[in-house]
């Protein structure tokens, strides 16, 4: 199987990054730059709240059913005439997901390091979630993935030829936005408005992904 950084290089992942680029009105190299360093970051956050039975059931539900994979078998008709809103607002459901309330640091961050605008980078990650969900899809139906612990080997096996650490790295340095090193500090303020400390690392973080509330 190939890793998530394997599938941007591939045929399909440059009709992605070009699609995306169009559609956003930005170059293909920054749109590529982009994604390259967003998708591993949101893959580790998804591989992250798999980690609990409910974050696993929750994402397993989405990839058997909207998710499945179908998204990819009409890029042309995706992007030939715009972008569908519902794409858009489905690629917001699932960053609100991932991210809840601390998209803005999120973006911030991958401006900072792509040199694009805040604007267009959270346009290009409303585009690029649902297709990072699809490309997921597929890989789950291709593979059979039906279980916890086969979702788990699937998100693995896409961040295979990354850094776990440096994407761990990337996103926690996002998170301590105030710089102080503590990332559960700003995860409570920021994310869970404070309160109960023991959910507010990365695990509270990302626990509602696709999960019941």
């Amino acid at each position: 199987m190939s890793g998530i950084l394997d599938l941007l290089n591939s045929d399909l992942g440059k009709t992605i990054v070009n699609g995306v680029a169009g559609s956003t009105g930005q170059s293909q190299d920054k749109t590529s730059g982009l994604l390259t360093m967003a998708m591993p970051v949101l893959m580790q956050a998804m591989k992250r709240n798999a980690s609990t039975p409910q974050g696993a059931e929750g994402l397993l539900g989405a990839l058997n059913s909207k998710h499945d994979g179908s998204i990819l078998d009409n890029l042309g008709d995706l992007f030939g005439g715009g972008v569908n809103p519902e794409v858009t607002n489905d690629g917001s459901k699932i960053l609100g997901h991932i991210l809840g309330g601390n998209q803005q640091n999120v973006s911030n961050a991958l401006s900072q390091k792509s040199g694009l605008d805040i604007g267009s980078v959270a346009q290009i990650l409303k585009v690029a979630a649902p297709l990072l969900m699809g490309v997921l899809g597929r890989q789950a139906k291709q593979n059979n993935v039906s279980s916890p612990s086969g979702l788990e080997g699937l998100l693995g096996g896409l961040l295979k030829g990354n850094s776990p650490q440096q994407e761990q790295s990337f996103l926690e340095s996002i998170l301590d936005a105030d710089g102080d090193g503590s990332v559960i500090d700003d995860v409570a303020g920021m994310v869970l408005g404070g309160g109960n400390k023991k959910k507010s690392g990365l695990g509270g973080l990302l626990g509602g992904l696709f999960g019941k509330k």
